[in-house]
């Protein structure tokens, strides 16, 4: 006898929670980089765990930084793990500066109001 797959053999799926201009910012990056970060997003929803996150210990512990290179520039994606409802995506853009390998203060700024949105979001009634 064959055994159909059911919907419960299917992986638990975290939904995704776009804060402020995220995913319109996402949808603005080269089709490579949304493919790259698309995918990676897709494992975290699983519970899996990427192997080139970053963790941005500034904001507090669960907040990551997605990296990928495409035609020489470099473009980031902050997520937030660590709170109960979703997966928060916080920020999406292509790094300008070429020196230094910090987080530009405008961008700095972006995540930390928009991570306070996604902490007001989780909270449980």
């Amino acid at each position: 006898m064959v055994r159909m797959p059911s919907r419960l053999d299917q992986p638990l799926v975290r939904p995704v929670v776009w804060i402020g201009s995220s995913k319109r910012d996402l949808v603005a990056l080269p089709r490579e980089v949304k493919s790259s970060f698309g995918f990676r997003l897709y494992e975290l929803q699983q519970g899996k765990t990427p192997l080139d996150i970053k963790p941005l210990p500034q904001f507090g512990s669960g907040v990551y930084e997605l990296r990928e290179g495409f035609d020489r520039n470099a473009y980031r994606m902050m997520y937030v793990v660590n709170l109960k409802r979703a997966l928060y995506v916080l920020h999406a853009f292509m790094k300008k500066s070429k020196f230094g390998i910090g987080l530009p203060k405008p961008d700095a700024e972006v995540i930390a109001v928009r991570l306070q949105r996604a902490r007001e979001l989780d909270k449980v009634d």
